[in-house]
């Protein structure tokens, strides 16, 4: 998948635990990561918005998109 979820990372630059941002944003922590490990299919404007307000940052500094590379035989 191209798009890349670095919510790992804001977590560790705001010394925040996966728990504590799913309680604070009101999703289970299973919700949460599928999302961290990229098997969302889908995220939630309203979830997105309130992950960014609780690690006080963007949506591009937890997601990004890289492109796929295809194999030429």
């Amino acid at each position: 998948m191209p798009i890349i979820i670095n919510l790992d990372v804001m977590l560790a630059k705001r010394k925040m635990r996966s728990n504590e941002l799913a309680e604070r944003v009101g999703i289970t922590t299973a919700n949460l990561s599928i999302l961290k490990t990229g098997k969302a299919k889908a995220i939630r404007f309203s979830t997105l918005e309130a992950i960014c307000k609780e690690l006080d940052c963007q949506p591009g500094d937890i997601m990004e998109y890289v492109e796929e590379v295809k194999n030429k035989l």
